[in-house]
């Protein structure tokens, strides 16, 4: 019997789905067209064509338009059955011609097609222009010039009873009503300021230009000798600037649109934004001399005023004048921060809606939550680079718990990668379902520098690392984060992460205002920061290499930083300041006397990358100075980031957790590497390439990582090492070597005992066995420690010597003789 109506369901269930299968064969070609890629491509060609045939029309109307002019004036039949017409589009053409060029705006009705052209192949998806703008610019452009040239017939009627009006109606009905209400100089003032009011919107260099030429001209006028002079060096600025390897960049500003379902963002010139003395290229020298000229030409008494120029490398504070705040950026003044166009934009950066794809998946969400009896009241999407965040609203009385524990149904049903699912969204009522989009988009490292979160940003040390869900760029500021964890499987996007980190800060940061320590075990990641070494990097002064790559150099660099921040907070605590930023801002202001020690301080920001193999092969030797630095060094300027793509327990320790709340994590293989990370699950259902999430509070954020590639980074870099530089990286202060043993030691001398050799001589008596090996596992240090130790362990007569593979001998039999040889020590 259950037979039966098994197969009876199963042979209703066919029928079904074949109707179903029949109805939509017969609809495809209908779903063909509503598609909204298609309709738009149709639309776009359909408005090419029209803007070729009008272009074809006008142009034919300026030979053909004398003899059908008596026909259009009184036209009513515009199929054309009785008259002929010259056009060679015919009677449409011809009244299209004549409307446009007599009835509205005359010759400027040209402009027109352009823009046309423009928005067919934005339609059409061929280019991506911004429309709004295009419509202002030629909008304002066409109805300017047929005012402009309707006042040229007013005041040279030399066109008078052609069958061609050169401003059309429309500019003359403008100039007859100027003209009545102001005269003509008012129409002559009107065109002209409307003129410099549309070039001002075109580009801010209009205001530069116009101050320049009235300076200049009025200066070669009232005094040709000091002309001549600023001419000169002027000259003499862009022959050093050449030489300097400083490339001239000419910027324009344009305004920012902003759509439902896209942010478009433009260029904006990188270093201007909070920047107290970059000038724009093409006025550095000249608008400073022009600005001495004015002030020292007062009293008629010519001057020669020559600026005082650093010199490459020197280190000496210009402290001039001491009611003149101090400047620490004048040492590399004529630094030029990176330009965009050594960025690359990426052709498909924005999000494409598909309303069918987005359809499609609303219903498959709903009818699997009603499977399980899960009404919903509303549903929304938000679409992001990657992602597609569907917001739901449970009917009242759902269970939360009872909708997360769907995740694997819903993942089956949309056959998704992997989808994440946010009961609730804190702030918001909602219940989010993260889904990835089919076609995903890249994030460029361009459009997220260019945006304007980046561009207006106040922040000591911003990071700008991608793209939220909402298409919104996201960045952080790391002085307040203060340290930043990273991790992630191997090939996820980790090495990219780290690029776009220093890549925001080398766009932001002077190099006097910022210096980096990079540690790469693996020797090939950081290699392309070493041309900027002068600028930004920071090592020991016996190093050779700024990017550190040996174990036992990178302990001692990091003692050396807990040195730097003892050091640091020496000063601040002289200084009678909290911070960096108050101590750097009492220097400003010149409340700190040099003379005494005191100096600018700049933050400096170490990056460790591969830190699960340094924690393999020095263990607490890393581990301990990292964690010293993580929980002191905040209030003086200095920052880590550390990587790993090994997120396990043994290498992300407690003490690591605690001190970096900041954390970011790319995809992982299962969710216990993700709780070792975040503390919570989530980073094993991302779907890789860039995805992360951001952990700086309560709750996660999921973020598109920028991508910026290799090449970009190496034209970053060559293009600050062509600059003024100064002599050598920041030298970090020399620590002594705990692990140090000179030959002429003396075999009693506790001072220079290893700090452990005491613990390590007590284990090594009471197991009546040591070697090297034992040692390193059971104190977790490095190899080269645990063999001076074990060789000082000789010397003192502890055990014997080494006999080939076997642990060395114990020569002290019982702790009481081990006891009294340490006490006879020093």
């Amino acid at each position: 019997m259950a037979n039966n109506k098994s197969k009876t369901k199963n042979k209703n269930n066919n029928k079904y789905a074949t109707a179903q299968k029949e109805k939509l064969s017969a609809s495809d070609f209908f779903i063909g067209f509503g598609k909204w890629e298609t309709f738009s491509f149709c639309i776009g060609l359909l408005i090419g064509i029209v803007a070729i045939f009008m272009l074809v029309a006008f142009v034919s109307y300026l030979f053909t338009g004398e003899s059908d002019f008596s026909l259009l004036e009184n036209y009513t039949d515009p199929l054309n059955s009785g008259q002929r017409y010259k056009n060679i589009c015919g009677s449409w053409g011809a009244i299209v011609a004549y409307f446009f060029l007599n009835d509205l705006f005359g010759l400027a009705s040209f402009i027109m097609i352009p823009y046309l052209v423009i928005l067919a192949m934005r339609m059409m998806r061929i280019f991506k222009f911004t429309l709004v703008r295009k419509f202002i610019l030629f909008t304002v452009l066409m109805l300017w010039v047929s005012v402009f040239l309707a006042a040229f017939g007013y005041l040279f009627p030399y066109f008078e009873g052609s069958f061609v009006k050169l401003g059309g109606n429309h500019g003359i009905q403008v100039v007859k009503g100027l003209t009545q209400v102001i005269g003509t100089p008012g129409l002559l003032a009107v065109l002209v300021i409307t003129a410099v009011l549309y070039l001002v919107y075109l580009s801010t260099k209009t205001i530069e230009v116009i101050r320049d030429l009235f300076r200049l001209k009025f200066l070669k006028k009232a005094n040709p000798r000091r002309w001549a002079r600023l001419m000169r060096k002027q000259q003499e600025e862009e022959e050093e600037f050449e030489n300097a390897g400083v490339e001239e960049e000419e910027g324009e500003d344009e305004i920012r649109q902003f759509t439902d379902d896209e942010k478009v963002e433009v260029d904006f010139p990188v270093g201007e934004v909070d920047d107290e003395i970059t000038d724009d290229e093409e006025n550095v020298g000249k608008d400073e001399v022009v600005k001495k000229t004015e002030k020292e030409d007062v009293d008629g008494t010519e001057m020669d005023i020559e600026a005082n120029e650093t010199e490459k490398g020197s280190g000496k504070i210009d402290r001039g004048d001491v009611n003149t705040p101090y400047d620490p950026k004048l040492d590399l003044e004529h630094y030029k921060y990176p330009t965009l166009n050594l960025l690359r934009k990426a052709n498909d950066q924005t999000p494409q809606i598909d309303m069918i794809e987005q359809n499609a998946n609303k219903d498959r969400i709903i009818h699997v939550l009603r499977q399980f009896g899960v009404e919903i009241a509303s549903i929304k999407a938000t679409i992001g680079p990657t992602i597609t965040l569907y917001e739901i609203v449970p009917a009242e009385g759902t269970r939360i718990s009872k909708i997360r524990n769907l995740e694997d149904d819903i993942a089956l049903s949309l056959a998704a990668e992997g989808i994440r699912i946010i009961a609730p969204i804190p702030g918001k009522g909602t219940i989010g379902i993260e889904v990835p989009n089919k076609k995903k988009c890249i994030v460029s490292m361009e459009s997220v520098i260019n945006s304007r979160v980046y561009q207006e940003s106040t922040m000591e040390l911003p990071c700008a690392i991608g793209k939220t869900i909402s298409n919104e760029v996201f960045m952080f500021d790391l002085a307040k984060a203060p340290h930043l964890l990273v991790a992630g499987a191997t090939g996820q996007g980790k090495s990219v992460g780290l690029n776009a980190i220093v890549t925001s800060l080398l766009y932001k940061k002077h190099p006097s205002e910022l210096k980096i320590v990079m540690v790469d075990p693996k020797k090939v990641e950081f290699s392309i920061y070493s041309p900027i070494e002068n600028h930004f990097l920071a090592r020991l002064e016996e190093e050779e290499d700024c990017i550190i790559t040996d174990v036992q150099k990178v302990v001692k660099t990091l003692n050396s930083l807990c040195a730097l921040m003892d050091t640091r907070y020496d000063l601040l605590k002289r200084a009678h300041a909290r911070t960096i930023k108050e101590y750097n801002e009492m220097f400003k202001s010149r409340r700190l006397n040099p003379e005494h020690g005191h100096e600018y301080m700049p933050y400096i920001v170490v990056i460790v990358d591969e830190f699960g193999d340094l924690i393999m092969t020095a263990g607490k030797e890393v581990e301990l100075p990292i964690c010293r630095i993580a929980q002191l060094a905040r209030a003086v300027g200095i920052h880590m980031i550390i990587a790993t793509q090994r997120p396990q327990a043994s290498i992300i320790s407690g003490a690591i957790k605690a001190n970096f709340p900041t954390r970011i994590a790319f995809k992982v293989s299962s969710m216990m590497d993700s709780r070792v990370i975040l503390d919570r699950p989530g980073a094993n259902q991302l779907i890789g390439k860039g995805d992360m999430l951001y952990l700086g509070s309560a709750e996660p954020v999921r973020v598109q990582c920028a991508f910026v590639d290799t090449p970009e980074v190496n034209d970053i870099c060559a293009y600050i090492a062509k600059q003024q530089s100064f002599l050598h990286p920041l030298y970090l202060p020399e620590v002594a070597d705990p692990e140090s043993d000179s030959a002429a030691m003396g075999p009693m001398d506790k001072g220079h005992l290893d700090p452990m050799f005491g613990d390590v001589a007590k284990f090594v008596v009471t197991n009546q066995s040591g070697s090297t090996s034992m040692i390193q596992r059971n104190y977790s240090i490095g190899y080269n420690r645990a063999g001076k130790i074990m060789d000082q362990l000789e010397r003192m007569g502890v055990v014997g010597p080494q006999v080939g593979a076997k642990p060395r001998e114990v020569l002290i039999k019982d702790p009481m003789t081990l006891e009294g040889l340490l006490n006879t020590l020093g």
